[in-house]
């Protein structure tokens, strides 16, 4: 059985209860697996990145293997700003979108998702520009200054992998879900000075386990959501803080990821 959402955001958690940690997010239009169901709530596989936990029933629609087959099969573009409004043409009822929706047959301004057709500003959408440094740093300034929020990926709160997945997805690069999925991905870059802006720089606790990520301009700054989403400087020890006196985090690997 698989199910998508037709609303904004929706939270995943790790348990089928409203108080439990969100672990990721669902966002318009994302399809999942449904591996089972409990009460008022299902668990569920994304497939975008294999990601699992809980949503709320109420949040999510079945899908008939004729329908999933039209969403799946069906081209699509992205929404690139941090957000942006659709509107039904039926009944001019609107919907927020945020950075890295996909917009199921989109034509010059108009999409439409299971029958239902909407309008979107052109100037919002992109057709997977390539990850190059001019499209890379004219994208990268509308994510500054995003807050930090666990388990999200979206312009109203992001963590730091939900960022950089979020962020590459305007490109048409798939990431992992979490850090240490995403440094498994792309090739290593053995030092800071061979660094392309783009590429992935990953951090490590003292136990030694990936636990942050961020997107490199340069081989001395980094942007990353710490906090908020924000640029450091970066050295081959890690990123430095904003005093330039202590190291934030440890740098373990830089990986370059391309479609």
């Amino acid at each position: 059985m698989t199910c998508i959402t037709l609303l904004s955001v929706v939270p995943v958690r790790n348990r089928p209860s409203e108080s439990a940690e969100m672990v990721t997010q669902l966002l318009f239009a994302q399809t999942a697996d449904v591996i089972e169901e409990a009460n008022s709530w299902v668990k569920i596989r994304i497939h975008a990145d294999g990601y699992e936990g809980y949503a709320d029933r109420k949040m999510v629609s079945m899908l008939s293997d004729d329908n999933y087959q039209s969403v799946v099969s069906a081209p699509y573009a992205v929404v690139c700003y941090p957000v942006a409004m659709a509107v039904s043409n039926a009944n001019k009822t609107t919907i927020m979108l945020t950075a890295g929706t996909h917009l199921p047959n989109y034509n010059n301004g108009s999409f439409s998702l299971l029958g239902v057709d909407f309008s979107i500003s052109p100037e919002l959408v992109a057709l997977h520009p390539e990850y190059n440094k001019e499209n890379i740093s004219a994208s990268l300034p509308y994510f500054l200054n995003i807050p930090y929020l666990w388990g999200g990926k979206n312009a109203f709160g992001m963590d730091c992998s939900g960022f950089t997945q979020i962020f590459c997805s305007l490109f048409g690069i798939n990431l992992m879900r979490d850090a240490s999925q995403q440094a498994q991905q792309g090739v290593v870059v053995g030092f800071l000075e061979e660094v392309q802006t783009g590429d992935l720089a990953f951090f490590e606790n003292n136990d030694g386990n990936i636990v942050h990520v961020g997107i490199l301009i340069d081989s001395q700054t980094i942007v990353h959501c710490s906090g908020r989403v924000k640029i450091n400087s970066i050295d081959a020890h890690g990123i430095l803080a904003d005093d330039q006196k202590s190291y934030t985090h440890r740098l373990r690997v830089i990986k370059r990821v391309r479609k």
